[in-house]
Formats: C-alpha cells, sequence, structure tokens
C-alpha cells in the first residue's frame, strides 16, 4: 500500500468512528499498553491528542506511566513548521498549553529535553505495516527527531486499526516503531 493511499484511507475510517467507538477503542488500547511490559522509564516525550482527527487518547497512557512513577519527566513536542523540526520540551502540572491553528496543543514551556535523553516516545500514526513503519501525516517531524535519539528509545505507536502488510513507498529515512498497540494486539518488531 502507498502512503497516500493508507493515509487517505485510515483518515476516512478514523472519522468514521463514533464516540461511543473511540472511548471503547481507548480502554482497549490502555489494557494492551498495561500488559505491554513496558519497563521502569525516566522520560517520555508523548503528544497531545488531535481530536478533530479522531487520534488515540495518549492522556491515558501518559497517565498511566506517570502513575507507576511519579518521578518521570514529561515532555511534548514543539514543531517549527519552517524548518520542520521539534523539540520535546519538559511539562508539569502547571504547564500551560497553547492550540495552534492546526489544532495542535504544543506547551507553553521553553525548558527543553534534548533526544538523547528520551526513553520512550509516543509516535502519532494514521497506518502501520507489519514491519513497524508508519504512515503520519506527512511532514517528516518524528522521522528527523527519532534520528537523534539513542539507539534504545523505545518508539511506539497507537492504533484502532490493526497493521496492513507493507507500506510499498517507504524511504530510507523512515524509522520504524519498536512497538504497536491495537485494541486487540501488541506488535513488537
Amino acid at each position: 500500500m502507498l502512503k497516500k493511499d493508507a493515509r487517505k484511507l485510515y483518515r476516512q475510517k478514523r472519522m468514521g468512528l463514533s464516540i461511543q467507538e473511540m472511548t471503547r477503542m481507548d480502554d482497549l488500547l490502555l489494557i494492551q499498553f498495561q500488559s505491554a511490559g513496558i519497563p521502569f522509564l525516566n522520560t517520555l516525550l508523548s503528544y497531545w491528542p488531535i481530536e478533530e482527527n479522531n487520534e488515540p487518547d495518549t492522556h491515558l497512557f501518559t497517565e498511566y506511566l506517570k502513575f507507576r512513577n511519579p518521578e518521570l519527566k514529561v515532555c511534548y513536542p514543539v514543531s517549527d513548521f519552517s524548518t520542520l523540526a521539534m523539540q520535546a520540551v519538559v511539562t508539569d502540572i502547571d504547564t500551560p498549553f497553547v492550540k495552534t491553528e492546526l489544532n495542535i496543543h504544543e506547551p507553553d514551556s521553553k525548558d527543553i529535553l534534548l533526544p538523547e535523553h528520551i526513553d520512550l516516545v509516543f509516535v502519532p500514526l494514521l497506518a502501520v505495516d507489519k514491519q513497524g513503519y508508519r504512515v503520519g501525516y506527512g511532514k517528516g517531524f518524528y522521522d528527523k527527531y527519532l534520528a537523534s535519539c539513542k539507539p534504545d528509545c523505545i518508539k511506539a505507536g497507537f492504533s484502532y486499526f490493526e497493521p496492513v502488510d507493507k507500506i510499498d513507498d517507504r524511504h530510507e529515512f523512515d524509522i520504524p516503531l519498536d512497538l504497536v498497540i491495537t485494541p486487540h494486539s501488541t506488535y513488537v518488531f
């Protein structure tokens, strides 16, 4: 499957989900995530789900990890669309978030954590294949960022749908995920 076809198909599939279906699948994703055997972590780069895109509720997974480790340093991305680069910004309970014109919630803070200090990254996706290669929104922010992370950084994605067989038009700079959680399965690559 080509990225543009997967992007279109899975965007339509997600937009066809009701709030009740998404809530049920988010609960199932959390159960799968809790069973995935994530090791003890010091740092997490999460992301705020874009409601308008019917993204899985990553707040559930972030809160679960914070419950397991109250000292967990949680970061959220801030993107620069002129350079197509992003940074991980450390947050806490008092950090304000600003919603951008693209419906992305970004922290209003300057406390940046370098990629080599991140233990786990939640990576947004529209579709993923059986080798862990994902289809995102097409700007390459995460692939660029992940290339700078330490080799043992865990790259995890959440999908309401099972993987496709193969993304046919991968690029040499595409970074595969290590783990994908769906409502009924956990895939380790």
